[in-house]
């Protein structure tokens, strides 16, 4: 069986934050791969996102192409509608019963956890991943057992740079060179993404 980790996430845009997050959960989890899954509508953002979903995949697959262990998933966007995990995660042990899944996600969203759309169904599918970010400190304590047992927590290096700080600062005019790799660079240019 293998041990697959989930990345999930609007990934507008896609930038090294992700990248190490997923790095990092490989290599301290032992996971064999970690799939890329971004979300057509996430139920726990304010926004939609505002690059179109098959631009958002070409910018994951591009910035994570040359590495063998991460992995491109379009399951939520050919699903459409509100991305919600759980429908993810029976749709995903269905097709790869084979595999384990965990999600990984960041301090933010493991003290959000029990809000997640049919939470306690999700905990019976998947395991947890929570990368403990610096300035946000991960209150596992505060959850109920079933998910204080279904989580792993693990030390994310303190990376500050957002998606958000990302859109702005191309909005600006500014640089977002070594923020998102050259080739998401690359994508944003070409296509005059996120200036106005």
């Amino acid at each position: 069986m293998s041990s697959i980790g989930i990345m999930g996430g609007t990934f507008d845009p896609i930038h090294i934050g992700h990248l190490i997050a997923a790095e990092t959960a490989l290599e301290l989890c032992e996971l064999d791969e970690v799939w890329f899954i971004p979300s057509f509508k996430p139920p726990l953002k304010d926004h939609a996102p505002g690059v179109d979903s098959d631009i958002r995949y070409r910018m994951v697959e591009e910035a994570i192409g040359q590495n063998p262990s991460f992995h491109a998933v379009d399951i939520e966007l050919r699903r459409g509608g509100m991305s919600y995990s759980v429908d993810t995660a029976i749709e995903l042990k269905r097709l790869h019963p084979q595999h384990s899944f965990s999600y990984i996600i960041g301090s933010d969203r493991i003290n959000d956890l029990q809000q997640w759309h049919r939470i306690e169904e999700l905990a019976e599918l998947v395991s947890f991943i929570g990368l403990e970010r610096e300035g946000t400190p991960a209150e596992p304590d505060r959850l109920p057992g079933f998910l204080q047992e279904r989580l792993r927590i693990v030390p994310m290096p303190a990376i500050g740079v957002s998606s958000t700080d990302i859109r702005n600062r191309v909005k600006a005019g500014r640089s977002i060179r070594y923020l998102a790799p050259d080739a998401v660079e690359l994508i944003i240019k070409e296509r005059a993404l996120y200036e106005s």
